[in-house]
């Protein structure tokens, strides 16, 4: 009776350990294949992005660019700066959200937090008619906002994830995502000098 038990228990086990590894080889060679439909940079993006979610612990710092202000720049100027890089660029200010200035109604000193949007009409409409989700990631928002040690910084969404994270998005549509990209990460290098 032990010698058949043990048989059976044998048998089992290799027909778990046969459907775990069919399991594993169809479901793993499912996602390769799909994986090998993803533009040739999504790899890096995403590499990159879990680099620094394992050396912030946060994947929010993982998702966005920032650039520190230089001190002697006013945020007046690094406003008028990217204002004017923007227009350069054909986008145009679509937004400026005051969330909170240097001192509260009653006098108080606060952490200054302001966010502008940006946006390309023509260039947000052809996004929307590839994919409704690319909506939610309008309009573009540089956050002007300051640190505990009083040090201001510029920080927006990294936008390498958008753009290659998925299937090679059609060349036109590449063409207009890195332009947008490009202009928003020139507004804050150059802004935060307060230079265009």
């Amino acid at each position: 009776m032990n010698l058949l038990k043990n048989i059976l228990a044998f048998i089992g086990g290799v027909i778990i350990i046969g459907v775990i590894v069919a399991f594993v080889k169809f479901d793993l060679g499912d996602k390769m294949s799909k994986a090998s439909q993803l533009d040739p940079k999504a790899m890096g993006a995403y590499m990159h992005m879990f680099d620094q979610v394992l050396t912030t612990g946060r994947a929010t710092d993982a998702m966005v660019r920032r650039v520190k202000i230089d001190p002697d720049v006013s945020t007046e100027d690094v406003v008028e700066a990217m204002k004017s890089i923007a227009t350069d660029a054909n986008m145009v200010q679509v937004g400026d959200s005051h969330m909170a200035e240097k001192f509260d109604h009653n006098g108080k000193r606060q952490r200054y937090i302001r966010i502008l949007h940006y946006c390309s009409p023509s260039i947000a409409k052809q996004f929307i008619d590839y994919s409704l989700a690319f909506g939610a990631f309008m309009p573009c928002r540089i956050l002007i906002v300051e640190d505990d040690k009083g040090d201001r910084w510029l920080i927006t969404m990294a936008m390498e994830l958008m753009l290659f994270g998925g299937q090679t998005l059609p060349p036109e549509m590449m063409k207009k995502a890195e332009h947008v990209r490009d202009t928003m990460y020139k507004m804050m290098d150059l802004g935060a000098k307060g230079d265009f």
